[in-house]
């Protein structure tokens, strides 16, 4: 039997047991449970959730056994569909073809009592799923514009066969459900454009900086890992926190994001590995050699003049002395350079121990001019003394400006109302709680808590990062030594500490990594 929505008259012949009034009281009950399911649709984005909940209703709407439902790929000119007849794995079937396929194809209702007597019923599903189909009621989904967008499949009426007002109502219910997909699939694409974005984003930010690859991603896996172990937190004073999804999403996107702004700093200055920059370091370098030639010239000048003064027999005692004397001097210098290279090396701590600097700002050296040159600058002692890191702070206020073209970048974007506090959770990750942190210098209740959970795990993945050319990758113990140092010094926030330590975050959040 084939009916076209046009056909639909009413029909209470279907069920004689019951009174004018009790069809009318449940004709109303399932039109109300449509405008019911019509709103929880509406709401629902996630595809996933979406089609099992127009499923579930439509079965109990048209009282069937169970519903699919399968949804049109113009491109592939197919029916595709996750949901289907049991089904665990995703189906796809040609356009034209079936009785799903041929509601997609003439858009009419099919209602059929026996699926086994219709030459256009594929036996196979039966098999394949276990099931025996009986009656089927099967509708095509049109959205706004008339568009057949996919089918709603009813399998196996209760009673023992669908009516007409059966059709009526799984028409209406699939008008509303092809609107609920297309919005739901509309929302799928537009995440995914915006992840792509984001993703793109990191790239961008990591191509200025190859040395620090995956530090974002590290980042957001890290701080969302602490969120929701802090949801978790039996004890403290975050018990009770709960972030929902959208809030989980918009955290992570503000993690994979806070570095943003680096996109607005010097090249040299953000990849800077050591206190100074390789063509300064070799600058001291041929200094040092120059001032080995001085040396070495020195000692021969010498011995000419102690041979003049001293005779030729004294050759053999004056060539021991200088000898003597220049090999001290040239260890002299070996030793100096080495001290500067060893300072030159930048430091996780702040640490001291460069006072020898001063010294060497004695050393000299005559040029080839008979001018006294110094092998250092005041300038180079002034960097090779730097305590901690390899940034000069003139270099140190440069990076920390990364912050504040982060917050202007992402303030650009016009983020959905459940993601519009990305900006600002970024704009406080170097914030501390003493108030000594950049680039606002915040009170802690003026930070969000996110920002203090991103701050955490910023600092770790710092720490632990091995592919960092300025430095060592500290054990996953000391960097928790660090973490505690710092709670105790008043900028890290004590408590996410202990649950980021606690709950094994990183562990967790990087599979071991």
């Amino acid at each position: 039997m084939s009916t076209k929505p046009s056909d639909f008259q009413a029909d209470e012949t279907t069920s004689p047991s019951m009174s004018p009034i009790q069809l009318a009281l449940r004709r109303n009950s399932k039109l109300t449970s449509i405008l019911e399911v019509a709103k929880a649709m509406t709401a629902e984005r996630n595809l996933d959730t979406l089609l099992p909940l127009i499923l579930r209703e439509a079965a109990r709407v048209v009282e069937a056994d169970r519903c699919s439902l399968f949804i049109v790929d113009r491109a592939r000119n197919e029916l595709w569909s996750r949901v289907a007849q049991g089904a665990r794995e995703e189906i796809r079937l040609p356009i034209g073809q079936g009785i799903a396929g041929t509601v997609a194809a003439t858009g009419e209702i099919v209602n059929i009592k026996d699926a086994y007597e219709d030459p256009r019923f594929n036996r196979d599903w039966d098999a394949k799923t276990a099931y025996h189909t009986k009656s089927i009621l099967c509708v095509p989904m049109r959205d706004t514009r008339g568009d057949i967008t996919g089918v709603i499949q009813a399998l196996n009426a209760i009673d023992g066969a669908f009516d007409a007002e059966d059709e009526e109502l799984l028409l209406a219910l699939g008008g509303q459900a092809a609107q609920a997909i297309e919005n739901a699939m509309l929302h799928e694409e537009i995440s995914r454009l915006f992840e792509g974005f984001v993703q793109a984003s990191v790239m961008a930010i990591e191509s200025r900086d190859p040395t620090t690859a995956g530090h974002s991603g590290r980042v957001a896996s890290l701080t969302v890992g602490l969120a929701q172990a802090t949801e978790a937190a039996p004890a403290g004073p975050y018990r009770g926190t709960h972030f929902s999804q959208e809030q989980l999403q918009e955290l992570r996107y503000a993690s994979l994001l806070h570095d943003f702004g680096k996109i607005g700093v010097r090249e040299p200055v953000l990849v800077k590995a050591e206190k100074l920059y390789p063509h300064e370091f070799e600058s001291i370098r041929q200094r040092f050699e120059l001032a080995r030639k001085d040396r070495q010239l020195g000692s021969v000048q010498r011995r000419l003049e102690m041979v003049k003064l001293r005779g030729e027999r004294e050759i053999g005692a004056i060539e021991q002395e200088e000898d003597a004397r220049l090999a001290r001097e040239l260890k002299e210098l070996d030793e100096a350079l080495e001290f500067i290279i060893a300072c030159n090396k930048p430091t996780v701590l702040a640490q001291g121990g460069f006072e020898k600097l001063a010294g060497l700002g004695e050393v000299s050296f005559t040029d080839a001019h008979e001018r006294p040159q110094m092998v250092l600058t005041a300038h180079e002692i002034q960097v090779l003394s730097i305590p901690r890191g390899s940034l000069s702070a003139t270099e140190r206020r440069e990076i920390e400006s990364h912050v504040t073209h982060t917050f202007k970048f992402l303030s650009q974007i016009p983020w959905t109302r459940v993601l519009k506090r990305v900006p600002e959770i970024a704009y406080a990750h170097h914030e501390k709680l003493d108030g000594k942190g950049y680039p606002r210098s915040l009170a802690s209740e003026r930070i969000p808590l996110q920002s203090k959970m991103m701050a955490i795990s910023d600092i770790y993945d710092a720490l632990t990062a091995s592919d960092r050319p300025y430095k060592k990758a500290v054990p996953h113990e000391k960097a928790l030594d660090i973490l505690h140092m710092e709670a105790k010094s008043g900028q890290l926030d004590s408590e996410l500490i202990r649950v980021f330590v606690e709950a094994d975050v990183p562990r967790r959040a990087l599979k071991g990594g």
